[in-house]
C-alpha cells in the first residue's frame, strides 16, 4: 500500500489534503551515437592533409565517439599540435588506439585522448624536438630560448602524470624514453589505483590543466 504524505500548502479550510506517493518516474532521452575512425599512419605530414579530421573533431557533438588509430613515427610538429588542440576542444569522446608504434609526436597524440586502447607488442618513443634557426646570432639565441620554454610547458601539460616530472626533465635534456605495451598498461593501472576511475581528462572544464588520458584502459580485442 502506498504511503500517504501530507502537504499543508494544499490544505483548504484548515484541512490537510493527502498526497499519494506513486513511486519514481523514469525519463528517457534517445540519442544517436555516431562513431568515426581515423587512421594516422606513417609520417605526420603538413596540416592541410588533415582538414577532414580537424573538421570532424570541431563539429562533433557530445554523443559522438571518435577513434584515432595510431601507427606513426611522428613528423610535422605543428600538424600534431593542431591535432591535439582540436582533440582537446572537441565535444566528442576521443579514443586513441595504439596499433603498432607511436613515436615522437605520435606519442603526444596518444596521451591527449580521453581514453587509450593499447594493442599487444606496441611501442612509444618520447624525445625532445629538433629544428633549425636562422637570423642574427642574438635572434637565434632568443628563438632557441623561447622554443625550449614553450616545449617544456607543452610536455608538462600533455605527458604528466603519465610521465614523472623527472622523466620529462630528462627528455628535455636529450634522453630518449622508450616503452612497450606492458609498461604503458602498468603506468595506466598505477594511475587508476592512485586517482580512481574519475581521472578522466578535464580538458573541456579546465583547459589549462594537464591533459590526462582516461583511466579506463581496455584490452585491444575490445577496440572497435
Amino acid at each position: 500500500m502506498a504511503a500517504e504524505q501530507f502537504n499543508p500548502a494544499e490544505a483548504g479550510d484548515g484541512m490537510e489534503v493527502p498526497v499519494v506517493f506513486t513511486g519514481l518516474q523514469r525519463f528517457e532521452r534517445h540519442t544517436v551515437i555516431r562513431q568515426t575512425s581515423f587512421y594516422i599512419s606513417g609520417t605526420i605530414e603538413q596540416a592541410s592533409y588533415y582538414n577532414e579530421l580537424f573538421y570532424a573533431l570541431r563539429s562533433a557533438s557530445e554523443t559522438d565517439l571518435i577513434y584515432l588509430h595510431l601507427n606513426t613515427t611522428g613528423g610535422d610538429f605543428d600538424t600534431g599540435l593542431q591535432i591535439i588542440n582540436n582533440m582537446q576542444a572537441s565535444a566528442a569522446r576521443v579514443v586513441t588506439v595504439l596499433e603498432a608504434r607511436a613515436y615522437s609526436m605520435g606519442a603526444f597524440i596518444l596521451l591527449a585522448g580521453d581514453e587509450m586502447v593499447v594493442h599487444e607488442n606496441c611501442q612509444l618513443l618520447f624525445h625532445s624536438y629538433s629544428g633549425n634557426f636562422s637570423g642574427k646570432g642574438n635572434e637565434q639565441q632568443a628563438q632557441a630560448l623561447a622554443v625550449a620554454n614553450w616545449f617544456a610547458k607543452f610536455m608538462e601539460r600533455i605527458c604528466q602524470p603519465f610521465l614523472h616530472a623527472r622523466e620529462v626533465s630528462a627528455i628535455l635534456k636529450g634522453t630518449d624514453l622508450w616503452m612497450d605495451s606492458d609498461e604503458i598498461r602498468r603506468r595506466m593501472q598505477k594511475l587508476q589505483r592512485a586517482c580512481g576511475p574519475a581521472v578522466v581528462a578535464g580538458r573541456r572544464h579546465a583547459p589549462a590543466a594537464p591533459s590526462i588520458p582516461a583511466a579506463a584502459l581496455v584490452a585491444a580485442d575490445s577496440a572497435s
